[in-house]
């Protein structure tokens, strides 16, 4: 709270604004404005929220939607909007499993961050927390993927089976690499031991996203206006939403594994966790860059969809 607070008051932003149903809580022209909405969003205290809860979040923006005005302050209402997009799946509405929720992604990913972190690990011993990291990737991919458009359940499997093996492949490979260099000095195959769990992740984590949801470009993604009302299913869309999360994958094991390297052989006893920032789960599109059929449907210039996260 203290560092939203400062940087709202910074930048000029109003710590609760009018409340704008479906829209974000903070500018999003701005790095801090991004920043602050992504925090916002995957705010670990929305893990404990009650059933009650959600059903007074649910009802406060029913209300607001039926166009009800007056009943609850900008406040309350966007926090009833923060932990409906935090906790229930915005195409499905299904409840997500806190584990795999992007609130839960820290709380609960420590454990395999903790394990790829381990010094001087042996061949299976870092294939073991390879396989559990992708394993909760893929589960959190799966959780938060666009469900626009029904997938069937045995092409997950198969990527989920894609996803790890690629994991293990790429962290075995690089530890065979490195002991055929046995005449390198200890220290130096020491640091290469120490940052293979950076490129095998942020590879693996890449290949994770396109496994578990590849599938969405052949079959397309909905495109809605800015009022929510579907315009059409888009492939084009599909395909950026898949860049766009994948390039995101590839970068956010990061700061988790990179900076511990290089601060630990210093400060050995001093153990230090970061938090990742994810990027947003609705993503605007020109409709100028999309398909035919769907430009013959709307007027609007811009359109969006659901990108997962």
């Amino acid at each position: 709270m203290a560092t939203e607070y400062l940087l709202s008051r910074y930048k000029g932003y109003a710590a609760y604004p009018a409340f704008a149903l479906g829209q974000p809580r903070f500018p999003q022209d701005s790095f801090t404005g991004r920043y602050l909405h992504f925090k916002d969003i995957i705010d670990w205290k929305t893990l404990f929220a009650t059933k009650n809860d959600h059903k007074t979040a649910f009802d406060l923006l029913g209300r607001w939607k039926a166009g009800e005005r007056g009943f609850a302050t900008d406040e309350q209402m966007w926090k009833a909007q923060k932990l409906k997009q935090s906790t229930f799946h915005p195409d499905t509405g299904e409840k997500i499993f806190p584990a795999f929720r992007m609130a839960g992604y820290v709380p609960f990913g420590w454990i395999t961050v903790t394990g790829l972190l381990l010094r001087s690990p042996s061949t299976a011993t870092m294939i073991f927390w390879q396989w559990a990291n992708q394993s909760h990737n893929a589960l959190v991919n799966y959780a938060n993927r666009n469900a626009s458009q029904p997938q069937p359940m045995s092409r997950y499997l198969g990527a989920y089976a894609a996803a790890v093996s690629a994991a293990c492949s790429v962290s075995f490979g690089l530890n065979f690499i490195l002991k055929r260099f046995k005449d390198l000095p200890k220290s130096t195959q020491f640091i290469f031991q120490r940052f293979i769990p950076l490129p095998a992740t942020s590879l693996a984590s890449s290949l994770n996203v396109l496994c578990m949801r590849g599938s969405e470009v052949a079959t397309g993604i909905d495109v809605y206006d800015k009022d929510g009302n579907v315009v059409g299913v888009s492939q084009v869309a599909a395909k950026q939403a898949l860049k766009e999360t994948t390039l995101t994958r590839a970068f956010l094991p990061v700061p988790l594994l990179l900076l511990p390297q290089l601060i630990l052989p210093k400060l050995e006893n001093v153990h230090s966790v970061l938090c990742p920032v994810t990027a947003s789960g609705t993503g605007p599109i020109a409709t100028s860059k999309l398909e035919e059929h769907i430009r013959a449907k709307t007027k609007r210039e811009e359109l969006y969809f659901n990108k997962g996260l």
